[in-house]
């Protein structure tokens, strides 16, 4: 059964479906919406019903009835189809069966190679079949590997009638990976399903109930461009301006100081001259007092700044993008209880951990579907290091089952 899950994997791991966080367009590459109709005919033939591609909303959706009588919730599945802001031309992923727990070449021409001293938990694999990118590109497990979990647990149930279950609702959206946007437009009220789960995390046994708040803040900052020789007393260097923002932050709280339930700010891009700098930052927190705490710090930050001159130099705007799921799965604790007993039925500890990120559930449980997180398999993820295993698509598809028998 993993052979057919992996060959479905590398499938649709060679299609480019990465998302463009600078296109004006939805889906915001074409890319993503040419590969959902390819998803839709392939769950018609394999026997869904309901199956349908909405342009519109850029999603496929399709049903797996129920066949028995009994009152079952209808319990969804979603994952998005988009990858990453990393290379993704020309993915040529690379099967390695029987892992040794050695380094890992990746691509012996360029030099590339995945090292054990630099990923200590390789060593965890040991006698495993890991899939890998030749190490130009990234892999797209994520979220790849969650589109085979489900369709393979689809497939297995049509083929094993005796397994008794309600209905089933699943579903595919894109741009994910550039603000939920698939999220946003999915009508969950349409979808009908009592509550879902979004396989979107990593390696066997993660699960997650709770996500960061967060926001991004765009930062303009205007300079006083003058000669050099004569900007004594006269000269306003934004360059300069937008290092003393990143210097006045807590410089402790940054992702790689941070773990955990520690949130942190973060510098994602920087652009300009001596005329004008533009900045975006983003705020992390699992704690909704200390997300706003965050926003206030950073207002202070610029405000003290602003104040050294006649009048204010930065301008900023802070834009509120999800909150923490357990808001509300809080008020449904039967989500995480029903993955719980899945995972201990399929023989997997389950590894309860805040998500330091957001995937579409932030979305979709403010919207009235009460949705948890649960793993890929996935490991290394959004880069050329990232890799999956066989076994792990296996036990996905495993749980998946398991949490519709219930």
């Amino acid at each position: 059964m993993s052979k057919s899950l992996s060959e479905r994997f590398i499938r649709y791991a060679k299609v480019n479906t990465r998302s463009d966080m600078y296109s004006d367009s939805f889906p915001s590459t074409k890319s993503q919406l040419d590969f959902l109709e390819s998803i839709a005919g392939e769950l018609e033939e394999l026997g869904l019903s309901e199956v349908d591609f909405d342009r519109e909303r850029a999603c496929v959706t399709a049903t797996l009835e129920a066949n028995t009588e009994k009152d079952y919730p209808v319990i969804a599945f979603i994952a998005h189809v988009d990858t990453a802001d990393f290379n993704a031309e020309n993915i040529q992923p690379q099967v390695h069966e029987n892992y040794d727990g050695e380094d890992i070449v990746l691509n012996k021409d360029e030099g590339i190679v995945m090292e054990v001293a630099e990923f200590p938990f390789l060593k965890d694999y040991v006698g495993l079949t890991l899939i890998t990118s030749d190490g130009t590109t990234l892999l797209g497990a994520d979220d790849k590997a969650g589109m085979v979990g489900i369709i393979g647990a689809m497939e297995y149930l049509l083929d094993h009638p005796e397994i008794e279950h309600g209905k089933v609702r699943i579903a595919f959206v894109v741009d994910e990976e550039i603000g939920l946007l698939g999220a946003y437009r999915f009508d969950v009220e349409a979808f009908g399903a009592d509550f879902a789960y979004t396989p979107d995390s990593g390696r066997v046994g993660k699960i997650e109930g709770e996500t960061f708040n967060a926001a991004q803040v765009e930062v303009w900052i205007e300079g006083k461009s003058v000669h050099p020789g004569s900007s004594k007393g006269n000269a306003i260097n934004p360059l300069h301006l937008g290092a003393q923002i990143v210097n006045d932050l807590p410089k402790d709280q940054v992702p790689e100081k941070t773990d955990g339930y520690e949130g942190y700010f973060m510098l994602t891009e920087q652009s300009g001259d001596l005329g004008q700098v533009h900045q975006v930052f983003i705020i992390r927190d699992h704690d909704a007092d200390k997300f706003q705490e965050r926003k206030e710090i950073f207002a202070q930050v610029v405000d003290k700044i602003n104040s050294q001159y006649k009048r204010p130099r930065i301008r900023y705007e802070i834009s509120d993008q999800y909150k923490n799921i357990k808001e509300v799965l809080d008020h449904h604790p039967y989500v995480m209880e029903r993955a719980l007993k899945a995972y201990r039925d399929c023989g997997i500890e389950p590894d309860v951990q805040p998500f330091r990120g957001g995937m579409d559930g932030c979305v979709f449980n403010f919207k009235g579907l009460p949705t948890a997180n649960i793993f890929t398999g996935g490991e290394n993820l959004h880069g050329q290091y990232e890799f999956v295993s066989a076994e792990g698509l296996q036990a996905l598809q495993e749980v998946i089952v398991a949490i519709i028998k219930g």
